[in-house]
């Protein structure tokens, strides 16, 4: 039942992540003022204090002004981390494009949205992919974190149990193995994906 929580958690806040990145990203890259200046604020303020007290503001002050449950408290926390981090795989990936390609889509009269979208995107993905499964891996470990604020997730019910049982060390071990299996699967997904792109290329 944890199990589950926790990959509810960590998929929508997947989602969310690439979302936050991707904003912060394009805001970075704009000729607005404003859009550059919130989007430094939010990479400031997020890589440079802890997840757990980021979790407790959420939780403790824009979830009850908000009205919003746990568990979707828990999914931004989670998101809005890990976006900060991942605005950096996404604008390394999107400069690392080479210029001619953005030339190129402008003397095809493409606008610029649609050069993110139809040139510079696609190539762009497939450097980010190694990056990004780290970024992935890491969150599924981070979600552990939400136990704190009384969501029953994969941690969560692992304390239950020990409760129940006085197991310690058979339940940590259990539950460390989930993980470990989590995260490695994810891995042999993005791996298999990155191969997909290089077949696709050549």
């Amino acid at each position: 039942k944890g199990l589950f929580v926790t990959l509810e958690i960590s998929g929508w806040a997947m989602v969310l992540t690439l979302v936050f990145g991707l904003t912060t990203t394009l805001l970075r890259r704009s000729n607005s003022l404003s859009g550059r200046f919130l989007a430094r604020c939010y990479l400031e303020v997020i890589r440079n204090t802890p997840l757990l007290v980021q979790l407790y503001l959420f939780y403790f002050v824009m979830a009850p002004i908000l009205g919003l449950s746990r568990t979707l408290t828990g999914i931004l926390a989670l998101a809005a981390f890990e976006g900060a981090f991942a605005a950096e795989i996404i604008r390394a990936g999107i400069e690392a494009v080479h210029r001619s390609q953005w030339d190129a889509a402008r003397s095809l009269g493409l606008s610029l949205a649609q050069t993110y979208r139809l040139v510079v995107l696609p190539q762009a993905v497939q450097m980010m992919l190694p990056p990004m499964a780290g970024l992935f891996v890491s969150l599924i470990k981070h979600s552990a974190i939400v136990s704190t604020i009384a969501i029953f997730d994969l941690t969560n019910e692992a304390r239950n149990v020990i409760s129940e049982t006085f197991m310690s060390f058979e339940i940590w071990l259990t539950t460390a193995a989930i993980y470990l299996v989590l995260t490695i699967s994810l891995s042999v997904a993005v791996s298999r994906l990155e191969a997909h792109y290089k077949r696709k290329k050549y």
